[in-house]
């Protein structure tokens, strides 16, 4: 019988250098708490800009305004005359669809700014982004009318 405890298991290379270790669940749900604040933050995989969208909407385009390309942040106060062309990006097309509603990501603040096309007016609203989710809500965006 071992005096050694068999909750954890060092892992060595060939060379006898520590490579890793391997837990338990025991031992894991005890330490887990503890570690989980230690370790980095997988970043999102960042999806394409739904582009085909954004076309399409001008190509059907058919408001008595003509199609704009401003955007601006109220958060951080980005702006730019046209999101399109600007290199690099200071906004992110998120979605875009024949209704007009069209949304765009922040890239100083990662806030969301939404502009709805009505008939006569856009209404734009600009959401700060919120690193911790609210257990009540889906989205990480809580919305102001400005």
């Amino acid at each position: 019988m071992s005096n050694q405890d068999d909750s954890l298991t060092e892992l060595f290379d060939k060379s006898g250098n520590l490579i890793g270790a391997l837990l338990t669940a025991e031992l894991w749900t005890k330490v887990k708490p503890h570690l989980l604040p230690l370790l980095p933050k997988a970043e999102p995989e960042e999806r394409p800009e739904p582009m085909s969208a954004w076309v399409e909407l001008k190509e059907y385009w058919d408001f008595s305004y003509p199609i704009d390309l401003d955007v601006k942040c109220d958060h951080c106060g980005n702006t730019t005359e046209h999101w399109e062309i600007d290199s690099p990006r200071k906004f992110r097309l998120v979605s875009a669809n024949l209704g007009g509603l069209v949304s765009f990501k922040c890239s100083k603040c990662q806030s969301r700014i939404t502009k709805q096309h009505f008939k006569d007016k856009i209404v734009t609203k600009c959401a700060p982004f919120i690193d911790e989710k609210d257990k009540n809500f889906e989205a990480k965006y809580n919305y102001s009318n400005k």
